[in-house]
């Protein structure tokens, strides 16, 4: 199948390149960053935030759980406006929808304040995370450039959720939990101001395409359950009728969505997009790479906290090492190696190498040193988020018209959301597993039994994630083609 879609006109022509683009990137990772740390510096906030209001333990779930489907469910209607009304002015109202809803949050005097403006924050941000990823790919077009500026993005993509742990901890600690949402207004009006400045304007050849109504609500609704019965997995567990009946009716309502997007006349995610084989495999292997990705961060965390007894703050410290690895990685596997061997070398490399830090993860026990038995399985999956999310970010994107540039970018943090919901309710369900188990095989369930059954519950959740990235090594190497077969990433 041809590497770009087959609808050719109307389309979004970018204007040409100018000196202003690396600001635009500036730009875009602000945003970016914004988005993606969201979704780890609030976890930090949490005691604080329900000592603070009062609510439950069962409730403050919601906090989270609000945010992931109002930004799950929305990711590709957000994508579609960004191609329909314009990238710069969908990623400005995505700033400024992000901020209110931020302040909100901060100003929260109650429990169900609080869950609105998650859910607030995760619509916009449903709007703001696809249009900054379309915004860089119509920007960078030529390949070496492109290549730069994906190795950056996916950088920040991959390394977000562990700056989010740091920042959480260090606002939290130092502050007030406020400040983990409040921090966002400050980002987004140096982000607001920066696209308003350095964005240009892209000019439209041909008729408006309408908007795909049907596509829409069928899409969204199957992703409202795809996120909502993962999440309800994680809490009530795999025999409840509600998790089931959830994510039975969204794969119902995603076969319906396939077969009216191939008779739609607008449609919202032309099939072309996702069938074609180099992006059906980049897309497999950020879904895959997402539910390792937030099983290595919930895990260490809980891990370092709750284990070694580490402070929010030096927990976030703990994967800066990471994010050092991961940077590096994402430079030199965007810059040299995947234009040099493509992705499928490199992808099934970093999968393996995500496997390698799992295992290695699963000997930690009561007694582990942090320099001896966390430093080293951290940088390596570093190395393994750097070397997958870029190139396989720049692959989901390479060819698509500019028309669908947003929608095609917003399966890009569709497959990466719904991943992480699939590994943090599949690993948490059998970690709890794994510990109950360990709790009735050496009773007296004492205060050590209890610390033990909870690394054992971790070791359990890390051979799971290895087993994810060994079938995504897999499904890499088989789907990707070879540079020269359909896809070239250097001109």
């Amino acid at each position: 199948m041809s590497q770009t879609s087959s609808v050719a006109s109307p389309e979004i022509v970018a204007a040409p390149p100018t000196s202003r683009r690396w600001w635009t990137l500036c730009v875009v990772g602000l945003a970016q960053l914004m988005v993606v740390l969201d979704s780890t510096v609030v976890n930090i906030a949490l005691p604080s935030a329900q000592a603070d209001l009062g609510f439950s333990n069962g409730d403050r779930q919601w906090i989270v759980t609000a945010y992931s489907l109002a930004f799950g469910s929305l990711l590709l209607l957000g994508g579609r406006l960004s191609d329909l009304i314009g990238r710069k002015r969908t990623f400005i109202i995505g700033l400024i929808g992000f901020a209110v809803a931020s302040a909100l949050g901060g100003a929260a005097d109650s429990f169900g304040m609080l869950v609105g403006a998650r859910a607030l924050q995760g619509a916009f941000g449903a709007l703001l995370a696809p249009t900054a990823l379309a915004v860089l790919t119509t920007t960078f077009t030529i390949p070496k450039e492109r290549a730069r500026a994906f190795g950056v993005f996916g950088a920040i993509a991959g390394a977000g959720g562990a700056v989010g742990l740091l920042l959480g901890g260090y606002l939290t600690e130092n502050f007030d939990w406020r400040w983990n949402l409040c921090i966002n207004v400050v980002i987004a009006v140096i982000a607001i101001v920066g696209a308003a400045i350095f964005f240009s304007h892209a000019t439209r050849t041909g008729p408006r395409p309408k908007l795909d109504i049907p596509g829409t609500l069928l899409v969204s609704g199957a992703l409202f359950g795809l996120v909502y019965g993962f999440s309800n997995a994680e809490t009530d567990g795999w025999d409840s009728i509600l998790t089931w009946g959830t994510l039975s009716a969204a794969g119902v309502l995603l076969v319906a969505f396939v077969l009216w997007q191939r008779k739609a006349a607008h449609p919202l995610l032309p099939l072309a997009i996702v069938l074609d084989r180099n992006r059906a495999a980049a897309y497999i292997s950020i879904l895959i790479a997402g539910a390792g990705m937030f099983g290595i961060f919930l895990f260490v965390t809980y891990y370092l906290q709750t284990s070694l007894q580490y402070s929010p703050m030096q927990t976030g410290v703990s994967f800066l090492p990471m994010i050092a690895m991961l940077v590096l990685a994402a430079q030199l596997s965007t810059n040299i190696f995947v234009p040099r061997f493509g992705p499928k070398i490199l992808v099934p490399i970093g999968m393996s190498l995500g496997a390698i830090g799992m295992i290695y993860l699963t000997h930690l026990d009561l007694n582990s040193v942090y320099v001896l038995d966390v430093l080293p399985p951290l940088m390596i999956l570093g190395l393994a988020m750097g070397t997958i999310m870029p190139a396989s970010m720049q692959t989901a994107t390479l060819g698509v018209d500019g028309q669908f540039a947003g929608v095609a970018s917003a399966m890009v943090n569709t497959s990466q959301q719904v991943g992480g919901s699939i590994g943090t309710a599949l690993l948490n369900t059998l970690a709890a597993t794994a510990a109950t188990n360990y709790v009735a095989a050496h009773l007296p369930a004492t205060a050590a039994v209890a610390a033990q059954a909870a690394v054992q519950s971790y070791a359990v959740a890390y051979w799971w994630g290895a087993s994810f990235f060994i079938v995504g090594a897999i499904v890499a190497a088989l789907l990707f083609r070879r540079i020269g077969h359909g896809i070239s990433l250097r001109h």
